[in-house]
């Protein structure tokens, strides 16, 4: 049976969501192909061949891409049966059912009900509406297989470590572990795993990695939500990684307050090859942090900047700062922060524009201040309507993100960017910007290591993404 897995966007990244996967359908019988439409040409053959397509959606950007996606797939294809998988399908469970045509949806630890699908179809042929046997959340722990990346576009097609100085290093892909332990409110993982998270055998990781190393891989990012999350069994992985490929470097994602919990292995990350750590600041307004449950404060954000800058490591902050709590004030002063701790060529321009998506299942929607601003479930746009206290963040929100998109496209400096918004911000506080007294710190450029492409979980696709799709 032709089995189609198909991805719209990862990060940049080659889709662990498809090599994962094509590993246990290829090990059950399946004849499995894999279809990254972030780099892959609309393959019209292996879409009409295919009885069963599976659509991984990671992401909201993927699930908006997979809208667009799916008619063109349909009217090519119009029996197979369709199904979604990825931590946004049981999200978005009501619009991919009743708008896409999805016939099963899948969220949590999906392979093996991927696998069930799959044998099913197999023995009754391609149904395209059936009843779901298998959970749409499914937390079962399960043994993982080696992902089987064979079938998907070469490494250096992807997303890559700009070093600076026009050195680039070819970037792999893994996830060592899932799920996470923490129920920040805003988060998308906390509906599907509710606290949980499930470990990847590290001698699995090791083999992944061995693979794409092979593949051309300089540099590998863990995919984790939170690469501290078992902190002892993310630090034997990237001890045995050193240990193996010396000169590999790497990157994680962890949480502000695992930082200050285990200090004491940030040498070990630098030692290591971890060229720099993604973590969720989202604000540093204390006040939000506590609406957010983020379990850390402003303070605590400067002291791990004072940490990694002592230990000599990259921190590559993300934020949040368009929030229904957020003021005009607020925004610059955030940026503000920035400049006085030296943080700006640390920060992604596109992180100074990302507006709260509240997704279905937010623990967002049990809160007070959060029903407050609430609005209607657009479907559509995958996320609840929420409106500001003050109008006119809207129209700042606007001029930032319209900014940060035209400087990215001419190539400009993060802190060529960051001027502007610096500007645009002060315009929006009644401060007059052509007589700004623009701080020194931000003269010249200091480039940090980051990926070609910015991280980021929840925000809408760019005009950029929507028109090459």
């Amino acid at each position: 049976m032709n089995v189609l897995l198909l991805s719209t966007y990862e990060l940049g990244h080659q889709p662990f969501g498809l090599a994962s996967p094509a590993a246990f359908l290829t090990d059950a019988g399946a004849d499995v192909h894999c279809l990254d439409l972030a780099v892959d040409a609309f393959d019209k053959t292996a879409i009409r061949a295919a009885e069963l397509i599976a659509i991984y959606v990671p992401m909201h950007t993927a699930t908006r891409l997979a809208g667009m996606a799916v008619p063109r797939i349909r009217s090519i294809n119009p029996s197979a049966h369709l199904c979604f998988y990825g931590l946004y399908a049981p999200l978005n469970e009501v619009y991919l059912r009743t708008e896409l045509g999805g016939g099963t949806i899948l969220g949590g630890e999906f392979e093996s009900g991927l696998v069930n699908l799959y044998k099913f179809l197999s023995v009754n042929g391609s149904v395209v509406d059936m009843p779901q046997s298998d959970p749409i959340i499914s937390l079962a722990k399960q043994e993982f297989h080696l992902p089987r990346r064979d079938g998907l576009a070469e490494l250096s097609r992807y997303a890559y470590v700009d070093m600076g100085q026009n050195v680039r290093r070819v970037v792999g892909y893994t996830e060592a572990s899932r799920g996470c332990k923490h129920l920040c409110r805003h988060c998308p993982v906390v509906p599907v795993y509710d606290g949980k998270f499930r470990i990847v055998p590290p001698r699995l990781v090791i083999d992944d990695i061995r693979q794409q190393v092979e593949c051309g891989a300089e540099h590998i990012t863990f995919g984790d939500p939170d690469f501290f999350n078992g902190i002892g069994h993310a630090i034997p992985v990237v001890e045995a990684l050193h240990e193996e490929f010396p000169e590999l470097t790497y990157d994680a994602t962890i949480k502000v307050e695992h930082l200050l919990k285990y200090a004491d292995h940030i040498d070990i990350l630098v030692r290591t090859g971890c060229l720099f750590v993604t973590t969720a600041v989202e604000s540093v307004d204390d006040r939000v942090l506590n609406i957010l449950d983020k379990g850390h404060t402003r303070d605590d954000f400067v002291q791990v900047i004072e940490l990694a800058r002592r230990a000599n490591l990259t921190i590559s902050p993300t934020f949040i700062p368009f929030l229904p709590w957020s003021s005009r004030e607020g925004y610059l002063e955030l940026l503000q922060l920035l400049v006085h701790q030296g943080m700006v060529d640390y920060v992604a321009p596109v992180q100074l524009t990302i507006r709260l998506l509240i997704p279905e299942g937010s623990r967002l929607l049990a809160v007070e201040e959060m029903q407050k601003q609430l609005g209607k479930f657009d479907a559509a746009a995958l996320s609840y309507q929420w409106s500001y206290p003050d109008p006119a963040m809207d129209a700042l929100h606007d001029q930032v993100s319209k900014a940060a998109e035209a400087g990215e496209a001419e190539g400009a400096t993060r802190r060529q960017i960051f001027v502007e918004l610096w500007r645009l911000a002060h315009a929006a506080c009644g401060l007059n910007p052509t007589s700004l007294d623009l701080p020194v710190a931000l003269d010249g450029s200091d480039h940090k290591p980051c990926l070609s492409e910015p991280w980021y979980c929840c925000a809408e696709p760019t005009a950029k993404q929507i028109a090459e799709f």
